[in-house]
C-alpha cells in the first residue's frame, strides 16, 4: 500500500508526461495553417462580458473546424468563411460554435417556424373553448 506522498508523486508524473505529450500534439492538429486566410476583424466582434479573448482573436485569422452534427451525427466541417460570417456579421456569441449540420439546421428552422404558425391558433381555441364553459357555467 503507498502512502499519500507516494501516490501524489505517481499522479504528478502521470499528469507531467500526459501534458508533454498532448501538448505539441494539440498544437499541431488545432492550428494549421490555412492557404486562405480569413481575418479576424476584432472592432466587428458582439461584446461578450468576459475577460477572456477567444483563440481566434489572438491568432488573428479564422481556421476550419471540424464537429459532430448533435441530431443525425454526421462529421461537418465549420469554415472559416462561415465563422467569420456568424461572429462579425450576425454578431453571434464569440464562443459558441456550430453544433448542427446543414440538413439538420434547416429541419429544425422549419420546425421552430411551424411552431410559431401553430400556437397562436392554438391559444385562439383555448380563449374560444373558455369563453364557451364560462357562458355555460353562467347559464
Amino acid at each position: 500500500m503507498k502512502s499519500g506522498k507516494q501516490r501524489r508523486k505517481e499522479i504528478l508524473r502521470k499528469r507531467r508526461a500526459r501534458q508533454s505529450n498532448t501538448g505539441h500534439d494539440e498544437m499541431r492538429v488545432l492550428d494549421p495553417i490555412p492557404h486562405d486566410l480569413i481575418p479576424v476583424n476584432a472592432e466587428l466582434l458582439a461584446p461578450n462580458n468576459s475577460y477572456g479573448v477567444p483563440d481566434f482573436v489572438t491568432r488573428g485569422y479564422y481556421v476550419d473546424r471540424r464537429f459532430c452534427c448533435i441530431d443525425c451525427g454526421k462529421e461537418e466541417v465549420w469554415t472559416g468563411t462561415q465563422q467569420k460570417w456568424w461572429y462579425e456579421v450576425a454578431k453571434g456569441f464569440v464562443y459558441s460554435t456550430a453544433v448542427r449540420c446543414r440538413v439538420c439546421r434547416r429541419k429544425k428552422q422549419e420546425q421552430s417556424a411551424g411552431s410559431r404558425r401553430v400556437h397562436p391558433q392554438r391559444i385562439e381555441r383555448k380563449k374560444q373553448a373558455r369563453k364557451k364553459s364560462e357562458t355555460e357555467k353562467s347559464s
